[in-house]
């Protein structure tokens, strides 16, 4: 009697029998409040290590000494010493003396010459009084001279580019700084504060 009556409510609820069959559920994962600290703790550590390498870096190249720098008239001398190997190669020669020349009056006196076109170059320098009347004709000359070798196709011979070389040498001699002070008495500590005359 008890039998007949559960299978007739069994069959009376759809889905009853079906509730019962169901499998287990997998249990749930709570997350640990100890896991979000050790990330946290593992980021801290990652960013004390990078600050110390940085830190580290900082000081050990403020440590490094510096590589002085070449002056300018001394690194003009050099290329134009260079200059003399393709003397053979009229326009390269002339390009590398004329814009080593460029460069150098640009470090010495502030001039912009290697952007702008020698007439530019020229119209700033009349208005300087940095060079006297004869190394601004020199100038103007050796300039207009390359100039013809490197734009109108003029080759010359060799006698003429050593002149040329000859003179970008001389313009920067003449217009070097002066050599550093001596202390060995008074009078020659005098003689040495004097600069070159770069203008008459």
């Amino acid at each position: 009697m008890v039998k007949a009556l559960t299978n007739s409510l069994t069959s009376a609820v759809p889905g009853a029998a079906t509730n019962a069959l169901r499998d287990i559920k997998p249990p749930v994962e709570i997350p640990s409040g100890w896991a979000w600290l050790l990330w946290i703790g593992c980021a801290v550590m990652l960013a004390a290590l990078a600050y110390w390498a940085w830190n580290y870096w900082r000081q050990k190249k403020a440590q490094t000494p510096a590589v002085p720098a070449i002056p300018a008239h001394i690194r003009a001398k050099q290329r134009l010493a260079e200059a003399l190997s393709i003397i053979n190669r009229p326009k390269e020669f002339c390009i590398l003396v004329s814009d080593t020349v460029r460069w150098y009056l640009e470090q010495r006196f502030d001039f912009h010459a290697p952007e702008r076109t020698t007439e530019e170059f020229l119209h700033e320098l009349r208005g300087t009084n940095l060079l006297t009347r004869d190394q601004k004709d020199s100038l103007v000359e050796f300039l207009n001279r390359c100039d013809l070798v490197k734009f109108a196709r003029y080759e010359p011979g060799e006698p003429e580019l050593r002149d040329l070389h000859a003179a970008a040498v001389r313009l920067v001699e003449e217009t070097e700084p002066p050599p550093p002070l001596e202390t060995s008495s008074g009078s020659d500590a005098t003689l040495a504060t004097a600069p070159h005359s770069l203008a008459q």
